[in-house]
């Protein structure tokens, strides 16, 4: 599901325990265990996770109001470090030269958990994929070109 999200969100806690979350464009599930994110203009997430390594990315496809968010371990890998390179290279690869990588926030994954709107819990037998779907479009005034869903 994280490849149908356009965005993720990280949040991330400073010093004081004070939560920040932010919107991050380029990311890569690398492997079971590793999401790497691109830290293109984020010099308040890269404070907190050197502070306080303990992070939590959310995914969420917006059209069927379901995802997932992953709590985790992250540090923060600059380009100076040998392993950059491997972790940078699928987000590079996303972006070419377009954004500037000034460093790779690397998240170890502890636990994974589903996020989904309330409607599917509350209104089961009337809630499918395919009526958020539908409701979301008209929310938001989008038209699909295809009826991929």
């Amino acid at each position: 599901m994280a490849e149908r999200s356009v965005l993720c969100w990280l949040a991330t806690a400073d010093e004081g325990g004070q939560p920040n979350v932010s919107p991050k464009e380029v990311f890569a599930v690398v492997d079971d265990e590793h999401i790497v994110v691109a830290n293109i203009a984020s010099p308040g997430s890269a404070k907190n996770i050197h502070i306080n390594g303990k992070v939590c990315l959310s995914f969420i496809d917006v059209f069927a109001q379901k995802g997932f968010k992953v709590y985790g371990v992250a540090r923060d890998v600059k380009p100076s470090e040998t392993e950059y390179f491997r972790w940078a290279e699928p987000l590079r690869m996303m972006v070419g030269d377009r954004f500037p990588i000034h460093s790779v926030f690397l998240v170890r994954a502890t636990a994974v958990e589903p996020i989904i709107a309330p409607s599917y819990r509350l209104y089961p037998s009337e809630t499918t994929e395919a009526s958020q779907v539908q409701a979301a479009l008209c929310t938001y005034g989008v038209r699909r070109e295809s009826s991929n869903v």
